[in-house]
């Protein structure tokens, strides 16, 4: 276990701090979207997005800009500025579609519930 850490104090030759412990729980969450993503679509035996997907990309990738302006780094702040737009979007949809799903279920027509057209017919 003593080979974890070095003479200088680092773990895994790392030396952790705060931005250094945001930018790696960022890369985690980003990478738990797959995990997510696979195991969701396991369970049905179809592609499935969850969700959770869109919350762990979002949160992901707000960390990893986060860590990104920490180190004014141009080209990873601008690979992470924008991509939270296309996330929060998906998440609009996914609640509205849920809103409108417990509002008001879908009721299948049958043929004695469809409503017959009383005008009458065209020339008369």
């Amino acid at each position: 276990m003593s080979g974890l850490f070095l003479a200088d104090g680092s773990w895994l030759g790392v030396h952790w701090g705060i931005m250094k412990i945001i930018g790696w729980a960022g890369n985690l969450l980003f990478f738990s979207r797959f995990v997510i993503q696979w195991l969701a679509s396991e369970r049905k035996k179809a592609v499935v997005v969850p969700l959770a997907f869109w919350y762990c990309s979002l949160g992901g990738s707000l960390l990893l800009l986060i860590y990104a302006l920490s180190r004014r780094d141009s080209v990873f702040v601008f690979a992470y500025l924008f991509t939270w737009i296309p996330y929060i979007r998906n998440l609009s949809f996914a609640h509205r579609e849920r809103r409108l799903e417990t509002a008001a279920p879908v009721v299948p027509l049958t043929p004695s519930s469809k409503t017959e057209s009383t005008a009458p017919p065209a020339g008369r």
